[in-house]
């Protein structure tokens, strides 16, 4: 486990860290900002390190007395657990050509006391009776073959991140990724599966994502120095990786890279695309040294993916559609003249995604704030019937499509879960609609609390009016017993940025929190995509505010409608959700008492002022470019947190801060809460009460530790401080 304090055990530090004020002088359209803190941004300087180290030995010490209720919060998530599981196999028909050359049920799984899951498969004897994962032993079903130990590739590791993880069509090798890190930057490798035998084709420096086309040749991408994945490579089995062959580079720096197999293996898909453009290419799998054609170029505010339906494509775009439709094209399709409808544009109901198959099509989308399927039956010719959502019976939920690698296929799988419902595995006859629960997950009996049962709980929708008096929605959850007279902690954790939705699912974690009383509340902000396209715009650009004083609005509804007071109410949220953090708080500093920033982009206009930082063009799409316009420069700058820390006079009652970072992460630098953290600390004496703390993970990256203990231990130390902060009962008691 990579530890957050250094190995040294120097004397316990009696004074909080004072970061040295180096100022550098920033200057665009005439504003001037002196940056006193710039300096850590200097990886590899010992001051930095020092410093860093210093802060985590405080931290440290200052939550030293939690100790008992981490250990207690820890025991909570492991006694919950079954920590010996085993996924849903899945059904793999390997071909080459149209010939099955062999069959396998695939599946991960855990065992107790290791890190890291196992990828297996196992023959199949009947394809219409998945093995159950209830009748596996501790070593798995007889007969299976571990195709990958996770936990092996990270032995002698501190970091292990598992990417890429994909079979040849034959189901001869196996592609994979690693990450020894945390930075995301990938080494590919080959494993013959009949051998075991490790190939010499191992490929270094790669971003996320590589497939397969054929048996023979590889396709991945690589990343330039601001971590934008630009270049497709093509690699043949057997050469050296110096002699791959580069087939597209993409020259503007707003859009990325990708790569994908269609559904039925017979496409490779290259899609391109910035926050608010996208092109996709296709090439066929019998000819995969030919060059990529081009579906539609790009449009400027044309935003499509496409899937491959056998004869045809099937496109899901934004033309004349804000919050998109569904069309099918023929496969020479060169432009959106040639798009059909299939499922028009409706107002409110956001289309996400497609998936095809021989006879169904099922379309994700969003509907009435919540997620949804959507499934098309498919005639002989492939044409497409009239199709129908899923229902269910909860108000609130998430409903995620599995995939299923069988093209051909007559059934699929979704997720379903709730806040109170655990993450459910489902499969449905597609001409029937029948559908079969094939495992839930399990919620093992706490040795105080008892069995989990669901109606303990009460999950329930509320509506928050912001400033401008738009409804927002807020998901919550708690204990049967709680009643809303003020008196009840609360955590409320938000996002709320490029178009991502928060939505309600259930966490064995969570179940600490409700235990000890608290109440769990997602505010649905604007900026995320619970509610459709414009949903997202008015939260982001020239209407990045909505998303914060939305926030402080669900907040001060829970407040008033009795669900928590403000001395007992917490908030949480991380990466862009750390920026609604630290912005949230100086909007509103007397509505929280703590608040827990996890890898939080707090300094988001020096970021997107370094056009050579990673991720920050690509963003100019979503926050606006400061350095080219002045009127996004001031917007930005009123609202970033760190250049808004208010003074103790002006906020006397400031929150307790703790920031949570990783030295390695690529997406949001480790900087940019060190430099808050610092700046919190300067700008206000020194509170017992409300600590200002930052821990460093100083080998992870923007997910954190790796490791499922590791991320647990974590989660306690989070939980920890949150309890103790809003109830000021640090210890294992329930």
């Amino acid at each position: 486990m990579s530890s957050p304090v250094p190995s040294s055990s120097p004397t316990p530090p009696t004074e909080p860290p004072r970061a040295a004020v180096r100022p550098v002088r920033r200057e665009h359209h005439g504003r001037v900002f002196v940056d006193d803190y710039e300096w850590l941004r200097a990886k590899d300087d010992p001051a930095t390190t020092a410093h860093l180290e210093a802060e985590n030995a405080w931290t440290e010490q200052q939550t030293a007395s939690l100790e008992g209720l981490r250990q207690s919060l820890f025991d909570d998530i492991a006694a919950r657990t079954r920590q010996t599981d085993l996924s849903v196999p899945t059904l793999v028909r390997h071909r080459v050509g149209e010939e099955e050359v062999s069959r396998f049920w695939y599946y991960s799984r855990t065992v107790e006391g290791r890190e890291y899951p196992l990828q297996c498969r196992l023959p199949v004897t009947d394809p219409d009776t998945p093995p159950d994962p209830a009748t596996a032993g501790a070593d798995g079903f007889p007969g299976e073959q571990v195709v990958l130990d996770g936990n092996a590739e990270a032995a002698g590791q501190e970091f292990f991140s598992l990417g890429t993880f994909a079979l040849s069509p034959d189901g001869r090798r196996l592609l994979f990724g690693t990450d020894v890190t945390g930075d995301e930057r990938y080494t590919l490798h080959v494993v013959d599966l009949e051998t075991g035998e490790r190939l010499p084709d191992v490929i270094p420096d790669t971003a996320a994502g590589a497939v397969w086309l054929g048996g023979e040749h590889l396709f991945y991408t690589r990343a330039d120095a601001a971590w934008r994945p630009h270049q497709l490579f093509r690699h043949r089995l057997g050469e050296p990786a110096e002699q791959d062959v580069l087939v597209l580079t993409e020259e503007d720096e707003r859009f990325w890279l990708g790569v994908d197999t269609s559904r039925d293996e017979q496409w490779l898909l290259v899609g391109t695309g910035s926050r608010l453009t996208s092109e996709y290419r296709l090439l066929p799998v019998d000819d995969p040294e030919g060059t990529p054609r081009l579906v539609s170029p790009r449009r400027e505010g044309l935003e499509y993916h496409v899937e491959v339906a056998g004869d045809r494509l099937l496109v899901v775009h934004n033309l004349d559609a804000p919050d998109s439709e569904l069309a099918e094209a023929p496969l020479t399709a060169s432009s959106p003249e040639d798009w059909r409808p299939v499922l028009p544009h409706t107002p409110g109901v956001r289309i996400v995604d497609v998936d095809a198959y021989a006879g169904h099509v099922l379309v994700s989308l969003r509907r009435d704030g919540l997620s949804g399927l959507h499934v098309i039956p498919r005639g002989p010719d492939g044409s497409l019937g009239t199709g129908a959502d899923l229902t269910f019976d909860e108000p609130l939920y998430t409903v995620a499509n599995l995939g299923d690698p069988d093209y051909r296929s007559t059934r699929f799988r979704f997720s379903f879960t709730s806040l109170v419902t655990p993450s459910s595995v489902f499969e449905a006859d597609v001409a029937t609609g029948e559908r079969r629960l094939l495992k839930r997950a399990p919620v093992l009996d706490h040795p105080v609390h008892g069995p989990y049962r669901s109606e303990d709980l009460v999950q329930r929708r509320l509506w928050a009016t912001a400033p401008d008096g738009t409804r927002v929605p807020i998901s919550l959850v708690h204990r049967a017993d709680v009643v809303a007279d003020g008196s009840a902690p609360c955590l409320l954790y938000g996002y709320g940025s490029y178009e991502i939705p928060m939505d309600p699912g259930f966490s064995i974690a969570r179940l600490s929190l409700l235990d000890r009383g608290f109440v769990y509340a997602i505010a649905h902000v604007r900026g995320g995509g619970e509610l459709g396209r414009r949903w997202y715009d008015d939260g982001k650009m020239l209407a990045k505010k909505n998303t914060f004083s939305d926030f402080v609005a669900c907040a001060e509804h829970l407040v008033a409608e009795g669900w928590t007071s403000h001395d007992r109410l917490a908030a949480e949220g991380g990466s862009a959700g750390g920026l609604l953090i630290g912005a949230a708080v100086n909007l509103a500093p007397q509505v929280f008492r703590a608040v827990h920033a996890a890898v939080p982009f707090v300094d988001p206009l020096t970021t997107i002022l370094d056009p050579e930082l990673p991720l920050t063009v690509i963003e100019w799409e979503e926050w606006g470019n400061p350095l080219a316009d002045p009127e996004v420069y001031d917007y930005m700058a009123s609202y970033a947190p760190y250049e808004n820390v208010p003074g103790a006079e002006e906020a006397p009652e400031y929150p307790a801060v703790l920031a949570t970072t990783s030295l390695n992460d690529t997406r949001v630098h480790y900087v940019e809460p060190a430099k808050w953290v610092a700046r919190l600390r300067a700008a206000r004496p020194a509170r017992a009460d409300r600590p200002v703390l930052l821990r460093t993970e100083m080998v992870a990256g923007h997910g954190g530790v790796s490791g499922r203990y590791n991320a647990w231990r974590q989660t306690a130390f989070e939980q920890a401080w949150l309890i103790d902060q809003v109830t000021g009962t640090g210890t294992p008691g329930v």
